[in-house]
């Protein structure tokens, strides 16, 4: 046996239990009733399906149709079609990308920003109850952790830095 494979032991052991809690929690967090929940409390009357183009744009952008269709896991035309309504809704606006004069981009509005901070309110009304009686230094490393975790997820093959 390598040192690597000595080294790596502990990894490949424990490794099975890290993915089921990784699938435990994309699952959870990909449940319809989550977004319309904290659409609720945030008062917010939107189609479910536009919600997380939404809160993508207001976070990474601006952003390409192209990238951010690659962000939500659907295909081109139909995030399209979603940032189209969210910009007759006047919560996005479109606009030729200052990169790349072939792209348009999608921007958040005053309107939109309104929105996603409410839900961003939402979200940490939900949070505060999901982490109540966590010890402080657990909640710091799982912070810490899990932004480790996403970078390097970024920084492999098939992944997409910011």
């Amino acid at each position: 046996m390598s040192s690597d494979e000595v080294r790596n032991s502990h990894i490949k052991a424990r490794f099975p239990n890290l993915h089921r809690s990784l699938l435990d929690i994309v699952g959870a967090m990909n449940r319809p009733q989550i977004d319309e929940t904290m659409l609720a409390m945030a008062g917010l009357d939107l189609e479910p399906a536009l919600f997380t183009p939404l809160v993508l744009v207001a976070k990474l952008g601006p952003i390409g149709v192209v990238r951010l269709a690659d962000r939500v896991g659907r295909d081109y035309t139909t995030v399209s079609r979603q940032v189209a309504r969210l910009e007759e809704l006047g919560l996005v606006k479109r606009r030729v990308s200052t990169a790349d004069r072939r792209t348009r981009e999608a921007i958040i509005t005053r309107k939109g920003k309104t929105a996603t901070d409410a839900v961003d309110a939402a979200r940490e009304e939900i949070a505060l109850t999901l982490f109540k009686g966590w010890p402080r230094r657990d909640f710091d490393e799982l912070v810490r952790l899990m932004r480790m975790l996403a970078d390097r997820l970024n920084e492999t093959p098939g992944g997409h830095a910011r």
